[in-house]
This record gives C-alpha cells, sequence and structure tokens, in this order.
C-alpha cells in the first residue's frame, strides 16, 4: 500500500523531527522459579509523532511487554526509554501515571470495562483523574459516544453490551483526555471480522486525524492497516523499516488537562466507592451489622452502666452526701468493752462544732408493734425532732414530732409506708393507738416512701419515737448505738469530721469511736460503679474491633475481586493516592453507615430497656465515642486493603481474572 506519509520520504537522522516515543537497548526480565525469563532483548525503537505503527509478532514474542513498557504500564530491566526526550526511567508511579493519563489511551483486546458502571461511566473514568469538571466530562464522554454510534447505549452495563460495542467504548475511553498515543492490544482479536473492520476503519480514521497509533498483533492482514509493521520474535526487533515524517493534520480538539485538587480528588472517590458498595449491596450490608452491633452496644452497654451507676448514688445519696455517721467502738483499741461510750451529751456537744447544721442521736432495736389484730415486726429507731433535717426525710401525712415531745417524753409515733400498710392496711393510721412493747404509742405521720436501700433492705420498715421516750420505756438505755451529723458545706466536711474526732477524744479521753464520711462511700460506690461501666463499654468496643476486623476481611476480598478493575484505573491514569482514596473511602463509608445506623439502634435498645423499668443515663459522650471508634476503626482496618490495591502492579492488576 502506498500511504500519504511515504510521499515524503524517509529521512536522515538529522532532518527527522523530535522523536516522540525513543528506546536504545531496552530489555525486560522477569524472575521466574528463582531463574531470570528475558522477555525482551536490546530493543531499539523511534517513533515519531503522528505514525500509525503495527507491532506484529506470534504469542511469546514480547510483542504484548514492549507494548506495556511503551505505555508506562510497565518499566524496563534495563536500557533507557524516552518520551519527547523526558528519560521515563526518572519518573515514580505518580509520574508514569501522569504520563498515561495526560498521553496515552488503551484498547485492550478483552476490552477491561468495569462491570459495575455503565458505557459512560467507563468513558468518564480518565477524565476522573485528569480533574475535568464532572459536567464537562459527562458532555465529552456523551459527545465521543455518540460519535461512535452508542449515543443510545448510554446508560447501559458492560454486560447489555456486545463485543463490538464494549470495544467502541474502549475506544472512546482511549479519546477521553485527547488519546495522543493510541495503544491498540489485539483490538479485533475477540471481534467477528465485520465488527473488526468497523474498529480498524476507527483506528485509520484516528491517525488521520493526528493521533499516534500503535497497534500490537499477531495478524499479519491487520498489520498491514498500518503505515509501519515492525516484526518482534523472541523479544527481539526482526525487522523495522524505520521512522516515518508524517505530513502534520489537524488534530482533533482535545480536553484541556487540569490538575485536580484534593478536595476534587475525595468527592471522586467518594462517588466511586458509593458505586462499588451499592454494586455490592448485599455484602455491604453484611460489613455494616458488625459495626451497627458494636457501635449499638457500646452506647446501650454504656448507658445501662451510667444508669446503674446513678440510681446507686441517688439511693446511696437519698440517705444524705452530707452525713457523718458516728458509732462507738475502735478497731484499735483490742480486748476492751468500748461499745457503750457515745451519748445524747456528745450529741449536744457536737452540734456546737462550725458546719455542723444539725446532729441526731440513734437508738435502734426491734420490737412487735400491735394495731387492732394485727402483730407486725418492725425496726424501732429513737432519734431526735431533726431526724428529717439529717435524713432528708420529711413525713407525707401527719408531722414529725417536736423538741417539745422530746421534752416531755410523749409517747408519739411516726411510721414508715410499709410498717403503716402492714398495721392498717387501707385504714388511716393518723391519730391511731397502736401498742410497741405493750407501751401505748399514738401515730402522729407517715413518711414518704423511700423503697430499698442499695443492699436490698426496705427503709419504709420503720417506727420512730422521741429519744427520750425510747431510751426510758423502748431499750432502757441512755448509750447510743450512733449519731448522725448533718454538715452545712459539704466540701469542708473532711475538716468538720477532724473537729468533731478532736471534739469527742478530748470527752472521752481516747478514740473509742468511728467515724464513716457518706461522701467518701458515695465516691467509692461511684468509682465501683464506673470501673463496671468501663468494662461494660470495653465489652462493647471489643465488639466494635471484630466489625472492623471483618471490615479488613471485606475489604481485602474486595481488593482481591477488583483486580482488574484496579489495573484499568492505573491504566487510565489514576494516581496511587486516587487508588488509595477510593478502597479507604470505601471502608471510611461502611464504618461511617455502620456507626449510623448503630447509633440509633444503640439509642433505641437503651429506650426499651429504659420502658422495662432498668435506669439508663442518656449522654453524648458515648455516642460520640462510639462514633468515633467505629470512624476510627474503618480508618484503621480500612488503611491495609486500601494499601495494598495502591501498590499493586499496572501489568498484573489487568491480567487478573
Amino acid at each position: 500500500m502506498k500511504h500519504e506519509a511515504e510521499a515524503l520520504g524517509r529521512l536522515s537522522g538529522h532532518a527527522r523531527p523530535t522523536p516522540l516515543i525513543e528506546l536504545r537497548g531496552v530489555g525486560r526480565s522477569f524472575l521466574t522459579g528463582g531463574q531470570s525469563l528475558e522477555v525482551l532483548k536490546d530493543i531499539d525503537l523511534t517513533i515519531l509523532p503522528g505514525e500509525f505503527v503495527a507491532i506484529v509478532g506470534t504469542s511469546g514474542s514480547g510483542k504484548s511487554t514492549l507494548m506495556n513498557l511503551l505505555g508506562c504500564l510497565d518499566r524496563p530491566s534495563r536500557g533507557e526509554y524516552r518520551f519527547q526526550g523526558e528519560d521515563v526511567s526518572t519518573l515514580d508511579s505518580d509520574g508514569l501515571a501522569r504520563l498515561r493519563r495526560e498521553t496515552f489511551g488503551f484498547i485492550f483486546q478483552s476490552y477491561h470495562l468495569i462491570g459495575s458502571a455503565t458505557a459512560r461511566e467507563n468513558v468518564e473514568v480518565p477524565a476522573v483523574y485528569s480533574g475535568m469538571a464532572p459536567r464537562a466530562r459527562r458532555t465529552r464522554a456523551t459527545e465521543l459516544l455518540g460519535t461512535l454510534g452508542l449515543g443510545d447505549r448510554l446508560d447501559h452495563l458492560p454486560s447489555q453490551l456486545s463485543g463490538g460495542q464494549q470495544q467502541r467504548v474502549s475506544i472512546a475511553r482511549a479519546l477521553m483526555n485527547g488519546g495522543r498515543v493510541i495503544l491498540a492490544d489485539e483490538p479485533t482479536g475477540a471481534l467477528d471480522s465485520r465488527t473488526g473492520e468497523e474498529v480498524m476503519a476507527l483506528l485509520e480514521r484516528l491517525s488521520a486525524e493526528g493521533h499516534t497509533i500503535i497497534l500490537i498483533t499477531h495478524e499479519r492482514e491487520v498489520a498491514q492497516r498500518a503505515k509501519r509493521i515492525i516484526e518482534i520474535r523472541d523479544g527481539r526487533i526482526l525487522s523495522d523499516p524505520g521512522p516515518l515524517v508524517v505530513r502534520p493534520h489537524a488534530s482533533a480538539s482535545a480536553p484541556r488537562i487540569e490538575h485536580p485538587s484534593h478536595v476534587a480528588d475525595l468527592v471522586e472517590a467518594t462517588r466511586t466507592a458509593l458505586r462499588a458498595l451499592r454494586a455490592n449491596l448485599f455484602r455491604s450490608v453484611l460489613t455494616l451489622l458488625g459495626i451497627v452491633i458494636g457501635v449499638a452496644a457500646v452506647i446501650a452497654m454504656l448507658a445501662i452502666g451510667d444508669g446503674a451507676r446513678q440510681s446507686v448514688i441517688d439511693r446511696i445519696s437519698s440517705m444524705g452526701s452530707n452525713l457523718l455517721i458516728i458509732r462507738p467502738g475502735s478497731p484499735n483499741l483490742r480486748g476492751r468493752d468500748v461499745t457503750a461510750t457515745l451519748v445524747a451529751e456528745d450529741v449536744e456537744a457536737i452540734r456546737a462544732v462550725p458546719n455542723v447544721l444539725a446532729a441526731i442521736p440513734e437508738q435502734a432495736t426491734t420490737a412487735t408493734v400491735r394495731y387492732a389484730g394485727a402483730d407486725h415486726r418492725t425496726s424501732v429507731t429513737a432519734t431526735s425532732s431533726d431526724f428529717p433535717i439529717v435524713r432528708r426525710w420529711q413525713v407525707a401525712r401527719g408531722t414529725f414530732f417536736t423538741p417539745e415531745d422530746e421534752r416531755d417524753h410523749a409517747t408519739v409515733a411516726v411510721l414508715g409506708q410499709t410498717a403503716a400498710e402492714a398495721l392498717f392496711g387501707r385504714r388511716e393510721p393518723l391519730g391511731e393507738y397502736i401498742l410497741v412493747n405493750n407501751v401505748v404509742f399514738q401515730v402522729i405521720g407517715i413518711l414518704h416512701p423511700l423503697g430499698a436501700t442499695p443492699w436490698g433492705q426496705d427503709q419504709d420498715d420503720v417506727l420512730y419515737v422521741p429519744f427520750t421516750t425510747g431510751s426510758l420505756r423502748l431499750t432502757g438505755q441512755r448509750h447510743l448505738r450512733s449519731a448522725t451529723v448533718a454538715v452545712a458545706e459539704v466540701a469542708h466536711i473532711d475538716r468538720t469530721q477532724t473537729d468533731i474526732e478532736t471534739l469527742l477524744i478530748a470527752r472521752h479521753g481516747l478514740e473509742d469511736f468511728r467515724i464513716r464520711n457518706m461522701a467518701a462511700i458515695i465516691e467509692t460506690a461511684s468509682e465501683t460503679q464506673r470501673t463496671m461501666t468501663l468494662l461494660l463499654g470495653i465489652v462493647g468496643v471489643i465488639s466494635l474491633v471484630v466489625g472492623g476486623i471483618g471490615v479488613m476481611n471485606i475489604m481485602l476480598v474486595s481488593v482481591t475481586e477488583r483486580t482488574r478493575e484496579i489495573g484499568i484505573r492505573m491504566a487510565t491514569g489514576a494516581r496511587t493516592r486516587n487508588i488509595l482514596q477510593q478502597f479507604l473511602i470505601e471502608a471510611l463509608v461502611v464504618t461511617a453507615l455502620g456507626g449510623a445506623i448503630g447509633v440509633a439502634f444503640g439509642l433505641g435498645t437503651t429506650a426499651a430497656v429504659a420502658a422495662f423499668g432498668t435506669p439508663v443515663v442518656y449522654a453524648l459522650f458515648p455516642v460520640v465515642l462510639a462514633f468515633g471508634c467505629a470512624f476510627a476503626i474503618g480508618l484503621i482496618f480500612g488503611y491495609l486493603p486500601a494499601r495494598k490495591a495502591a501498590r499493586l502492579d499496572p501489568v498484573v492488576a489487568l491480567a487478573s481474572e
């Protein structure tokens, strides 16, 4: 065949224009089974702008390896490869990606389209990595597909297209960023003769428009369509007529190559990740499940743990957080009877100590209480009229006894709710008379119900009488079982405790008493419950970690399954960070979505538990903690699979099944 370019003749070296591609002494070897296999040997090749070159050879001749080197998908083991005078060996992986993105367009025998993307989305891929605006690339992809006769197949998946249509999509993709150099690897190998002829006609048209075409084929009749035929065998070039100087053509307009910002990269990576997750919806849901359970467990367990802690603290605090409980006896005194050393006069002296709000004596015993035909054995405590102030326990009906009642040794009583119900049932107790150890007392008040103590004792099964009356007519003792002091300022409770200790030692001559600080007890109980809550939280975090491991496993499987897709993206110009971002964002989307659902599920579970009467505490911190842990786990466990994907060799990735 006589071509237009041949009319310009083959010029001597010094008259040639600057080579587009220049290889000098290039070799490529692979390590197989511990031995080096040399596939390309001392390749010298020069290709000028606008040439239509066919590299022909049998299978195993090294032509595909040569194409990979020319398209910057692979690196030579030795020799020099220059593109427009630039030494390609000095470029890192992102530099090679830039060349592929801005210069090369690939047409593969097996098309290499992304199965989950439509025809238009497949064509847009190179422009995504070149930074073209979404609307502009969408318009260009539509125009290219329309030019190639696929205007009515824009939204079809590759599985919905014929072989010829898929090859046209790959040609459009090769032209998306301009396709200055088009590398076609056996473009007609998987097509019937008619479709193959159409593809070759397209390549000839592209050549006529000024594109440099490098055709890899084993068919002589296909190679004859090129203007220059290079034959390769056993890794060496057997024949090459030399470069042709081609008269410049009016090139088709190429889009402007932008430099995408990191924000734009992240946006595109997020879109790609969402598309991939949607394509594997069932697997994505299963991956979400582990994160949902973990986040919900953290929120529910911490809410229940905090609720239990608050419940214990509230119950203890209901007894008074500002109290000092004084009891006779000292652990430091052995072999001596010091159980009857605290007397009412000590309480009177304590009331004068600074910061003391009130102090009450307490003598507790058990007695059988009778009313009509009902008998009930309950706790009877003799105390003073300041009891409601100290214990913060008010009467629900009636009144509490007064200082005058104490002075007059009045036989009056105040009942707890349980004792009142046991004796009177539904009858009104106020004004009625009861027998306490055969002593008649008149009921003058009923206390508000308190319920059980943290250790399960019924606080309402009690009866209170004036201290003077009780000590004289019920217990027969003047010594106290205990005294309770309420302080005015809890912040100074330790100082008040020290003052009381000093006072009692001065009165008794020795330390024959013990003082329990309720504020310290509450703090100890709070710390204990806080530890239990922490343990519950750790169980939830373990669930989250298990979910994170599930994310990593699924992502590793995803990388393995989508290795070819990764190769396609790399061949079309994806940088290392683009691949890393895509898979990392997939993991983060899964964990973030799972975290959000887990938060809702955890709060719902907590509400359901609360509905059955279990105390819970809603707080922002567990929600933030659970969601933050989920996000961090997605970042940590998603990084390794993403890093593995980003480090794949483009040639190896494209060759995977």
